[in-house]
């Protein structure tokens, strides 16, 4: 069972240490079911709204260019055909959905997977109190140095919506607030280090278990 130390907002260990549930934060790694969450995520969030005309729907093209015998060239029956320039487009992309879906359970193995391998690498940090009075970004800016990540991504997570913490790592390009309800593969595997309010635990691994 992983044991991490308790740091406070000004990156002082309180002397408190806390065991982490094993079966949430010490996960071997699986990488197919990671990929495909990843995938899954990055699908979801595309638009779909690509899209080209066909020959239906250029504008023009209603009467025959000229007459089907008797000009020695080729015959044809609209301007707007796609092997003329201005025509319409064939098999061209149209409006869809790209979204994908997931067993609940592989897309909550993943996330474990995830932060396992955070844990297991030592790029998760317990912050009791994480939490800002008012939203401001030298906050933010404060504790990324006093824990050294302030060149690295970070990923900040609360217990439940925290306006303040939200608002104050908005303007920092390197660094993203959320929830704990929120959590993600994605956002897990992309930041390098990773602030989790200690309040948050208990609701991630009564989930993910």
């Amino acid at each position: 069972m992983p044991k991490l130390s308790v740091y406070n907002v000004a990156g002082e260990k309180t002397g408190e240490e806390i065991e982490l549930m094993d079966y949430v934060f010490g996960v071997e790694m699986n990488e197919a079911v990671v990929h495909q969450a990843v995938v899954m995520q990055q699908a979801n969030e595309r638009l779909g709204t690509h899209a080209t005309k066909t020959r239906g729907m250029v504008r023009g093209g209603g009467r025959k260019p000229w007459k089907q015998k008797g000009t020695g060239r080729a015959r044809s029956g609209s301007i707007r055909s796609p092997l003329w320039v201005g025509g319409g487009t064939t098999f061209g992309p149209q409006p869809r959905s790209h979204a994908k879906s997931m067993p609940r359970k592989a897309r909550r193995l993943a996330i474990r997977c995830a932060l396992s391998a955070k844990v297991a690498a030592g790029e998760l940090v317990v912050v009791e109190g994480l939490t800002f009075e008012a939203p401001k970004t030298k906050n933010v800016i404060q504790l990324l140095d006093v824990f050294a990540a302030a060149d690295k991504k970070a990923l900040i997570i609360t217990e439940g919506a925290d306006e303040n913490v939200e608002k104050s790592s908005r303007n920092l390009p390197k660094v993203k607030a959320l929830s704990n309800g929120c959590l993600n593969v994605f956002d897990l595997l992309h930041h390098e280090k990773v602030f989790l309010a200690k309040d948050a635990i208990a609701k991630i691994e009564e989930v993910l278990a």
